[in-house]
This record gives C-alpha cells, sequence and structure tokens, in this order.
C-alpha cells in the first residue's frame, strides 16, 4: 500500500511540475512576443518619423551675415538659388560688392602741422569680396552664421618714428605752369597745399582723390581747361592733373610702390610722354603705397608768380 501511495505522489509531483513548466513557458513566451512585438511597433514608428522629417536644403534656409569685427548681423540673406552655380555666383558677387560699398573707407593719411606735430589721420576700412563669396559658397545647414570678413588698418606713423622725417629727400621733382592763367593756377596751388605734409609711414596707403578731395566751387576751386576724352574743355578743378603727375614722378623716382595710374587720353605738355596721371572724381585715381621700412613726408610747394610746382619726397636721415 505504502508503495502505491508513494508511486501516487511521486505521479502527482511530476504532472504538477510538468504543469507549472508549461505555464512558465507559455508565460515566458507571451511576453518575449510581447517585447518583440513593441520593439518592433518602436522601429516601425521610427521610421514613420524618419520619413515624415523633412531634408534641410541650405536653399530653404536663412542666413545671418555678420560683421567680423562684432558679430553684429548686417544682412539676413536666404541662398534661394543655391543650386544654379552660375546665377548663385552672380548673385552673391553682386551683393558682396553691395555691402563693400556701404564699408570701403580710404585711409585718411596722417599730416605733420607747422609745429612738427602728427594730426588728423584715420583708418582704412576694407571688406575682402572675394573672402565673403567663398564664404557663401560654402553654406551648410548646420551654422547658419556667416563671417563677413572686414580688416581695419590704421596709419602707422608715430611722433617717435617722425621725429626728423623732413631731414632728407629722396626724390624731387618740379613742372612749370604759366603764371597768368590765374583760375587753373590757383586749382594747382590749392591741389599741391591738399598733399603737402602728408606722412606715410611703412604700408601706408595713399589715394589722390582721397586726400584732395572733391573739386567743386564751393571748395574754391575754378573753371579751367581739362582734358576729356582727346577734348580741351572746361571744368571745375581743371590742372590738378599737373600735381597728381607731378607727385607721380616724385614718388617714382623715390622708389615708392604705384597701385593705381592712368593715361590722360592726349599728352600733355608739363611731364614727358607716358609720364602723366590722370585723375577725377569718381573715376581714375592715383593711388601708392609706402613700401619702405621708414615713415616719409610728402612737400609739395606751387609757386604761382614763377609757375612753378614742386614735389619732394623726404626722409629723417637715420631711416636711410
Amino acid at each position: 500500500m505504502k508503495k502505491v501511495l508513494g508511486a501516487l505522489l511521486l505521479g502527482a509531483t511530476i504532472v504538477s511540475a510538468f504543469i507549472a513548466y508549461s505555464m512558465y513557458t507559455n508565460h515566458s513566451a507571451k511576453q518575449t512576443a510581447a517585447i518583440e512585438q513593441k520593439q518592433a511597433a518602436k522601429k516601425a514608428e521610427k521610421k514613420t518619423e524618419k520619413k515624415k522629417k523633412p531634408v534641410l536644403k541650405v536653399e530653404d534656409l536663412t542666413y545671418q551675415l555678420k560683421d567680423s569685427r562684432t558679430g553684429q548681423v548686417m544682412k539676413e540673406f536666404k541662398p534661394v538659388h543655391y543650386k544654379d552655380k552660375d546665377l548663385y555666383d552672380q548673385e552673391i558677387k553682386q551683393l558682396a560688392s553691395e555691402l563693400a560699398k556701404g564699408i570701403d573707407t580710404p585711409m585718411q593719411n596722417i599730416k605733420m602741422d607747422a609745429n612738427g606735430s602728427l594730426t588728423g589721420g584715420s583708418k582704412q576700412i576694407i571688406l575682402k569680396e572675394a573672402e565673403l563669396v567663398k564664404n557663401l559658397q560654402n553654406l551648410n545647414t548646420k551654422q547658419l552664421d556667416v563671417k563677413v570678413p572686414i580688416y581695419e588698418t590704421a596709419p602707422n606713423v608715430t611722433a617717435a618714428s617722425a621725429q626728423g622725417i623732413a631731414d632728407v629727400s629722396l626724390a624731387s621733382y618740379s613742372t612749370r605752369f604759366r603764371p597768368n592763367d590765374t583760375s587753373r593756377n590757383r586749382n594747382v596751388q590749392l591741389s599741391a597745399e591738399a598733399i603737402n605734409n602728408v606722412v606715410l609711414g611703412p604700408g601706408d596707403s595713399f589715394s589722390y582723390n582721397q586726400t584732395v578731395g572733391e573739386r567743386t566751387a564751393e571748395r574754391g576751386y575754378q573753371p579751367a581747361p581739362e582734358i576729356i576724352n582727346k577734348q580741351l574743355v572746361m571744368g571745375i578743378g581743371g590742372g590738378i592733373c599737373q600735381t597728381s603727375s607731378t607727385l607721380f614722378n616724385a614718388i617714382d623716382g623715390a622708389g615708392l610702390q604705384v597701385t593705381a595710374r592712368s593715361h590722360h587720353s592726349k599728352h600733355v605738355g608739363y611731364v614727358p610722354a607716358g609720364r602723366d596721371a590722370t585723375v577725377s572724381w569718381g573715376g581714375p585715381d592715383f593711388k601708392f603705397t609706402n613700401n619702405k621700412d621708414y615713415p616719409v613726408i610728402i612737400k609739395a610747394y606751387a609757386n604761382v608768380n614763377t609757375g612753378v610746382l614742386t614735389v619732394d619726397v623726404r626722409t629723417s636721415q637715420h631711416a636711410i
């Protein structure tokens, strides 16, 4: 009897264990299936989200053009033609040119007064158009700020470096004019006064138009003959090209670097052929740079009694 009861008890235990195992297995399978189902649902959801999320394109975004000096926003820009390279390049070059017009400022050179003190002067400000164009050609969807490269250069002259600056002549050049041509002579005289005592430090640039300024009746300039399209016509400021041409020959003799010069449309009598430098407000300019490692001063004298204009480029004895 005991053996029978033991066998029955063992059987019941085995059955119970089997049932428990089956229940556990079924439960685990259900849990696994549920987890797998959830994971599949999440994957499907992510896929859907991915499909729904729009792909960012450069041409759909708005960029902030910021001043490289201050970080200030100068302009907002939407590159709608980004995919059309030729059209886009044309557009951004025009944009760079327009921005530069409102930024570019020529250097105002320092002058030396009658007491030997340095006066005036202001820095040159330049927007590097080619650099801005390159920045706009390399836009991306992650960086919406675009640097507008603006550089400032102050006159490179100090009171110490200008000591004795008028001691030695590097080069001098003279031209002649008719003493009885009073209107024209007044223009020569005014323009000579404007460039007289200009001091250029190493690397400093000079613009004749910027230094002399606009030639107007209000500023004392007189009507006098000037050359336009191979013809002599009357114009306010006629004769100032004699000053710019005399200046060119003096600075060329001193070995300074000419950066912009144009010829008249016909020969002028006060300098040899090809040695002139025509200028016009809003038109041709005469420019040069002091490529020496020491400062120089420009001395200009127009003697209306003798009819002689002289430009002398000088520096200090210890500089050379």
